[in-house]
């Protein structure tokens, strides 16, 4: 690769076509790699050009179905979009589990996201408090006016909340503006509220408004879900009593806290993916919710029934969207939501706790039984195999000989075909 220099002036005035032959010339891209990078798959050039800056070309990731789920007394198939083996049949299987017992019970979710703004330099942090409270109807008013459309739908702006803030700036007053988004994700909206009511603010407190944005961590938009999964289909009372010490492991240890909720996050990532919304905002907010106690903590509970069986429950932060943004430009996007089948996003939330919490339930089981990786590898052998540059048709064998001697990596599978090429029996 010859030596470039990367401050390069003007790349997103050229075309799609333009910006790849330069890119093809910069970092020496043989045939193939230009291949796919001009392979857009379902997109068409104008779309993907106007989604992000500098595009040159589309990024895909496999989508599965996950079956047996059973919420509300409503049955699902799952659309999930994620590169990680086993996280699909996983999940399947465990809503499987919870199928016996009538599946999950989810809650509604509230559609209420916050916008912050933040006010500084105040002098008299409870007379601005007080102006503030005394005036809420016209603040809220003002924000109402951006949107008439939400309010004749039934949202709008509801409330405010006021927080006292000591910084190493000096003390701040936090608005939080609460904000009926309905079926949308509802950053665009209650970031135009904030910033429409910000000049009437910054009078009546003479203070001076820096940050107006919504939060990620959205409190008022807390998905519940809770499942009890068979005890024999897990495995038996030793699985379960594994699963119940896996779980008071992460209770008690960060470390571990941190890993447990990653397999949660495995399903609601991966659903939040499939439908078009913002995975970082889901994810920031997941992990500060289990923050919130002040340790970091897992977004599931577990416990057991009078006959044994595990009972699981989720809690955790979920805003998500079916109308605007990716869900309605995103051509797959638009499939998921029509393969899950749902009214609202009140429901996709709903539907997406319940994922989470069986994708939880998947990994602790297999932890306590048999161990995360046999499941796992089985799966990710097929992989190391075809990276290896195994044939399609001994991909299968490489893989299982692979599992048998318990190492799956890349030199083992070449090592196998090359016995297999020399005519030795495996």
């Amino acid at each position: 690769m010859k030596e470039f220099r990367s401050d390069i002036s003007g790349f997103y005035k050229l075309s799609m076509d333009e910006r790849r032959k330069l890119l093809s010339e910069l970092v020496n891209l043989n045939q193939d790699e230009i291949e796919i990078l001009n392979t857009l798959g379902y997109f068409k050039p104008s779309q993907i050009d106007t989604l992000i800056e500098n595009v040159v070309g589309s990024f895909q990731l496999p989508m599965g179905l996950a079956f047996n789920f059973k919420i509300n007394n409503k049955d699902y198939i799952i659309p999930m979009v994620i590169e990680e083996p086993s996280v699909v049949a996983a999940a399947s299987n465990a809503a499987r589990m919870a199928r016996k017992h009538g599946g999950f019970h989810s809650e509604n979710v509230p559609s209420v996201m916050i916008s912050q703004i933040q006010i500084t330099q105040i002098h008299d942090i409870e007379s601005a408090k007080k102006l503030i409270s005394d005036n809420k109807d016209q603040i809220l008013k003002i924000a109402n006016e951006q949107d008439p459309l939400l309010n004749k739908l039934g949202g709008g702006a509801l409330d405010l909340e006021l927080r006292d803030l000591k910084t190493g700036k000096g003390k701040m007053l936090i608005i939080h503006l609460l904000v009926n988004v309905l079926d949308a994700m509802g950053a665009n909206v209650v970031n135009t509220m904030a910033e429409a009511i910000s000049p009437f603010i910054e009078e009546l407190t003479k203070g001076k408004i820096y940050l107006r944005i919504l939060s990620n961590l959205a409190t008022h938009r807390i998905a519940k879900s809770k499942a009890t999964f068979d005890k024999e289909l897990l495995g038996g009372s030793e699985v379960v009593e594994g699963i119940l010490n896996a779980y008071e492991f992460a209770a008690a240890d960060p470390y571990r806290a941190t890993t447990h909720n990653k397999g949660i996050m495995n399903g609601i990532v991966a659903l939040t993916m499939a439908t078009g919304n913002d995975t970082r905002a889901i994810e920031s907010g997941a992990h500060a919710y289990a923050s919130l106690s002040g340790q970091y903590s897992p977004l599931t509970k577990f416990a057991l029934d009078s006959k044994g069986n595990l009972v699981g429950e989720i809690e955790v932060p979920l805003a998500l969207g079916i109308i605007g943004g990716m869900t309605k430009i995103h051509p797959m996007a638009r499939i998921a939501l029509k393969i899950l089948n749902v009214e609202s996003a009140n429901e996709l939330s709903q539907v997406c706790a319940a994922l989470g919490l069986a994708q939880n339930v998947a990994a602790l089981r297999a932890l306590a039984s048999e161990g995360i990786q046999k499941g796992h590898m089985a799966l990710h052998s097929r992989n190391i195999a075809k990276i290896a540059g195994v044939p399609e048709n001994l991909v299968e064998k490489v893989a299982k000989k692979m599992i048998e001697e318990n190492k799956i990596r890349v030199d083992i599978a070449k090592e196998i075909l090359k016995k297999l090429s020399e005519g030795e029996n495996l």
